[in-house]
């Protein structure tokens, strides 16, 4: 792999930030796209970051965005990568209902103008389009690859808007173009609003006698959650394949989010139920109920398999916000604001 460049959409991400490292451990140059901001906004990836005077450097940033179609066609022509990964987007389920023209612009639009870009700039590379379990929707599970669309949220909608337009550059222009379609994958790097990381994140402050409650939504939900590391290796197992296709990347666990908080909670020895409290806030104008991948196909024909459970996942997060909190060696801000935007992803 020696010698490939890569270019990746949403690097500082939890998704991006792990399959930078994978990457680089591949031997890859790896190109990540980054926006603007007054703040430094890269902590995830600030351990493989080196200064581009390094002779030695292999990971390189780029200022733009997926609302600038022009932007996109000049790196795209720079950079000439091998393989480029889409990952970025506004990914916020609950949010997406207070910005749904934002979330349309820049989860589904953008990934057109991502792939007219490459089609544009003439670069020969291999295209990767994350979409979303949540395109599925209403639809009953297990859903699969060829299980119909029903998404329940502007973010899910604006996913299955990018899915078929990927198929169709596919189509209509030969482009090895894939969708991974992951189902809920989280780690340490999770963001602190989504509803596993803000249980393990609670887990750990009230062990340390930082805050006593914390406010949830529908715990009822099902969901399939598996561990990100993992799911960043089958996106690039796609792109090694002999040709273009689309793959669910699922555990095929069927789990709630009170599985996840009892399991949480009772890894740090707690009990939930002293804690946990109810807020109508956290609840979407329109629920997903259940979300359980089969990734059969993913398994036959990529040889990809998740080892890592649903339990398992919750007592590495726990561990690991445990251990930060320890070296911190201080208090967490509290923010109730940051917190109010909490949801389930």
């Amino acid at each position: 792999m020696a010698g490939r460049r890569a270019l990746i959409t949403g690097i500082t991400g939890q998704d991006g930030s792990y399959l930078a490292e994978l990457l680089l451990g591949k031997g890859y140059e790896v190109h990540g796209l980054i926006r603007r901001a007054s703040t430094f906004n890269t902590s995830r990836i600030d351990h493989l970051y080196r200064d581009p005077h390094d002779p030695t450097a292999r990971m390189f940033l780029h200022y733009g965005d997926l609302s600038d179609g022009a932007r996109l066609v000049t790196l795209l022509h720079s950079i000439d990568p091998d393989e480029v990964y889409n990952l970025g987007a506004q990914s916020h389920v609950r949010v997406s209902f207070d910005e749904p023209e934002h979330t349309g612009d820049t989860t589904g639009v953008g990934a057109m103008r991502l792939l007219e870009a490459v089609r544009l700039a003439g670069v020969d590379c291999r295209y990767y389009q994350a979409s979303s379990s949540e395109m599925f929707g209403a639809t009953p599970p297990p859903q699969h690859e060829e299980t119909p669309f029903h998404p329940r949220s502007p973010y899910g909608a604006a996913k299955v808007y990018a899915h078929w337009v990927t198929r169709n550059y596919r189509e209509a222009y030969g482009m090895f173009a894939v969708n991974g379609i992951l189902f809920n994958h989280e780690s340490p790097r999770r963001g602190e609003t989504f509803v596993t990381r803000k249980i393990t994140r609670a887990v750990a402050r009230i062990q340390a006698g930082l805050q006593d409650h914390v406010y949830l939504g529908n715990l009822d939900a099902i969901r399939d959650w598996g561990y990100a590391p993992e799911y960043v290796e089958g996106m690039w197992r796609m792109l090694q394949a002999d040709r273009a296709d689309d793959y669910v990347l699922a555990t095929g666990g069927n789990h709630t989010v009170r599985d996840f908080l009892i399991t949480a909670f009772e890894h740090a020895g707690l009990d939930w139920e002293k804690h946990v409290r109810f807020d109508e806030r956290y609840l979407r104008p329109s629920e997903v109920d259940a979300l359980v991948g089969d990734s059969s196909k993913a398994r036959r024909e990529l040889a990809w398999k998740a080892t890592v459970d649903t339990v398992q996942l919750a007592r590495i997060m726990v561990d690991a916000d445990i251990q930060a909190l320890a070296h911190e060696g201080r208090p967490w801000i509290d923010c109730p604001q940051l917190d109010g935007w909490a949801h389930l992803r």
